[in-house]
């Protein structure tokens, strides 16, 4: 029998994979130069202004009104004409037709509030794309169901609306924020004003014109743009509700300058999460959820698995694993498909990150970043996991908001839960083992609103989402989202 020569392959096999550019095309997106206050229906001119950037570029995007305290008063103002001259007193069921056009809307013109998410805030446009827009739908969609059934939700309770609802988002998830304020606050028969934040606009103004495709009622949303004194304005407006979500400390600023007035307050504050991995678990399985759950939009997730605690009897592995599945996180531009990681929002998180982080290697910590290239231009950092961290560090204590992951061991659960818990924040933790007894063990005892069990950051319309302790109170999504804006008789 004769031998076979064996051929050559025609291409080498590659020694490493290397992705080419996809750019998303910037073009869907029309941005106009300037942007006025959306009250009543119309835009109104302001009277100061300020410039929003992409924080991948530093590229100038448009020049956003900064409201003042009178114009916050006029879009009150409109507000509750809205809701006096007919929007109250609309059927639930009519009420429920505009939201099911705006979850529609938000469908038809996904892909531009994608590129548009990206682009202002900084985040890869695979998560703006298959996250955030088709949650921002869902929410409406979620919404519209209840807005008939609010006497069922909440039997022989006679829910009525409570009126004008200011709502005050942040910047990490700008449309989904609007979507979890504004959803709700609609479905119970009440009007808006909503201040975006700062750096991240323009979402909520493409949004007016959704507003205006689903022939929304002028007057029942309306939006306001600026800084923290324009915030401030509105808590100090005749609003009936304050729906806040962002920093502890503004937080608790608002809870002083609401005191004694009958203003209801939601609040969604910080966290510092933790991440618990016991021995059993499928440690592949869990290494993708540690990634998730702190390198998911840059790590600027209240809810991020900033504390990481794994089982000593594992831990060399997790690490290992960990540090190899950062090796192929790819940072670089929010608009490319390829993108990982993309940029930080704003020049003063980058400071802070780099604060913080700077901290961490001041008080012993072992800091590790895997090879990559950042940008020349824009704000930029590198995943970054810190090991040998002890309880009393920064990194472990105070809320970074950034890619930081800091891991700390444990050896029995009891040991796991104490340090889980040893934390001024309540607002999520996850839970990574093979036995639903442990599970269901640990999350009867974590102090936390939200536990995950073998998955992380997984978000549904139909569940509540909120904290405890200085990660604020309230809860939005769900039934329990509607209640926050209902008064009953």
């Amino acid at each position: 029998m004769t031998d076979v020569e064996k051929r050559e392959a025609a291409v080498p096999a590659p020694a490493g994979w290397d992705y080419a550019p996809a750019p998303e095309a910037r073009d869907i997106v029309q941005l106009r130069e300037r942007y006025g206050l959306f009250v009543g229906g119309q835009w109104l001119e302001p009277t100061d202004t300020y410039t929003t950037i992409s924080p991948a570029t530093e590229e100038p995007l448009a020049e956003i009104a900064q409201a003042s305290a009178d114009e916050v008063t006029e879009a009150v103002a409109a507000a509750r004409v809205a809701f006096e001259d007919g929007w109250s007193g609309l059927p639930g069921s009519e009420r429920a037709k505009y939201l099911f056009r705006i979850a529609r809307i938000l469908q038809e013109r996904a892909r531009e509030f994608a590129v548009l998410e990206s682009l202002n805030g900084g985040k890869p446009i695979k998560e703006s794309r298959d996250v955030d827009v088709p949650l921002a739908a869902a929410h409406f969609f979620y919404y519209a169901g209840w807005a008939d059934k609010l006497e069922y939700a909440f039997p022989n309770r006679n829910p009525r609306p409570l009126g004008v609802a200011g709502q005050i988002i942040p910047w990490n998830f700008p449309l989904l924020m609007l979507a979890w304020k504004i959803a709700p606050a609609l479905a119970a028969g009440n009007t808006v004003v909503l201040k975006p934040a700062e750096t991240t606009p323009l979402s909520a103004l493409l949004f007016c014109d959704v507003l205006r495709q689903a022939e929304l009622p002028a007057g029942v949303v309306n939006i306001v743009t600026g800084d923290g004194r324009t915030g401030a304005a509105l808590v100090e407006s005749e609003v009936d509700k304050i729906a806040f979500t962002g920093s502890t400390d503004v937080g608790k600023a608002i809870q002083r300058q609401l005191a004694g007035r009958p203003v209801k307050l939601t609040l969604e504050l910080g966290g510092k999460a933790a991440n618990v991995i016991f021995d059993d678990a499928a440690l592949d399985q869990a290494v993708e959820g540690i990634v998730n759950g702190i390198y998911f939009n840059q790590g600027h997730v209240c809810c991020a698995g900033s504390r990481l605690f794994v089982q000593e009897s594992v831990t060399d592995d997790v690490i290992r694993k960990l540090k190899r599945r950062m090796g192929t996180l790819r940072v670089g531009d929010p608009l490319d498909k390829n993108t990982d990681v993309g940029a930080i929002n704003s020049r003063q998180q980058l400071e802070k990150i780099q604060e913080l982080v700077e901290s961490g290697r001041e008080e012993g910590a072992e800091i590790y970043q895997p090879p990559c290239r950042l940008p020349e231009k824009g704000y930029w950092f590198a995943p970054t996991v810190f090991t040998e961290v002890a309880q009393s560090y920064r990194i472990a204590q105070e809320e970074i908001f950034g890619p930081v992951l800091s891991v700390l061991t444990f050896r029995t659960p009891e040991e796991a839960l104490e340090k889980a818990n040893n934390t001024p924040y309540g607002l999520s933790a996850g839970v990574w083992t093979e036995k639903g007894s442990r599970i269901l063990w640990m999350a009867e005892r974590l102090r936390a609103g939200v536990v995950w069990a073998n998955t992380y950051n997984r978000f549904d319309p139909a569940s509540p989402f909120g904290g405890y302790k200085e990660s604020g109170f309230g809860r939005e999504g769900g039934r329990h989202g509607l209640e926050p804006y209902l008064r009953f008789e």
